[in-house]
């Protein structure tokens, strides 16, 4: 299965919580998403599975990912983890599982965890692997361990001030697959003047054309929104396109400016 078997656009549920989760995914669904990305430290997976399961969608047309938290990255901990994150999804298999973040300091070799990720996949856990949060010597280390053609996608943050190039360009040349997470900065790129005036030429929002800037270059994004009617303008933003000279406008907006910088999670960024 390669990697561009993953769906484009999805919902992403960092975040939402309890009765918010539920609602958001059930809109989504609602509303014709049909990717949806979690994780085990979002604390949301069963919300997640709840909505799945009440939404009615034929989990066949679903794509699921969850993410595995640096806690349980040893071997003996991964597939035990990923089977509990299984069991609040309500399902038998995710289609995507990913490494939330590289082990802290190393302290679990990335020779570890991608080879008791892979064997999850042998198991049937997970349809397709992947990472995220990583960097080019950590993907270097993950393509050693496991296969540049096993590692689905790297999801990392990327947005008009974070065009992450020395990463994308390093995966691309590998033939990873590239999720953007936070593409829209937060909502800091939503009153981006340079974003404003492309979307004011397309009777557009700022979001959509943030994210049809993501799509347009091949990467898959994963916003999440608790309020419906976002839910329903984000997916428009599949039908934009963006004139080269916009592009370029945007590809000009990028200052490094990182927003997900943990203290003893994050590796030495590129």
């Amino acid at each position: 299965m390669h990697s561009s078997s993953i769906p484009a656009f999805g919902l992403g549920t960092f975040r939402l919580q309890d009765q918010v989760a539920i609602d958001s995914v059930r809109n989504a669904l609602d509303l014709g998403y049909r990717l949806v990305d979690t994780a085990q430290i979002y604390g949301n997976e069963a919300a997640v599975g709840q909505a799945i399961a009440e939404s009615g969608v034929p989990r066949g047309e679903l794509f699921i990912t969850t993410k595995v938290w640096t806690e349980n990255l040893a071997a003996d901990k991964l597939i035990p983890s990923l089977k509990d994150s299984l069991a609040k999804l309500r399902t038998e298999q995710v289609d995507l599982a990913l490494i939330h973040w590289p082990s802290p300091g190393g302290a679990v070799p990335v020779t570890e965890f991608m080879g008791a990720l892979a064997e999850a996949r042998a198991q049937g856990l997970a349809a397709q692997i992947g990472v995220s949060n990583f960097t080019v010597a950590l993907l270097q280390q993950a393509i050693a361990a496991v296969g540049a053609g096993a590692i689905a996608t790297n999801q990392v943050e990327l947005h008009p001030y974070l065009q992450n190039r020395a990463v994308v360009d390093f995966a691309r040349s590998q033939g990873i697959h590239v999720t953007s997470y936070m593409t829209l900065a937060y909502g800091k790129v939503l009153n981006d003047p340079v974003i404003e005036a492309i979307a004011r030429a397309h009777g557009s929002t700022t979001a959509q054309v943030a994210l049809a800037w993501a799509l347009q270059q091949g990467y898959a994004v994963i916003p999440s929104s608790t309020r419906r009617e976002n839910l329903a303008s984000n997916l428009l933003a599949q039908q934009l396109r963006l004139a080269d000279a916009e592009m370029a406008q945007i590809a000009a907006l990028d200052r490094g400016g990182r927003l997900v910088n943990p203290d003893g999670l994050a590796p030495a960024w590129d």
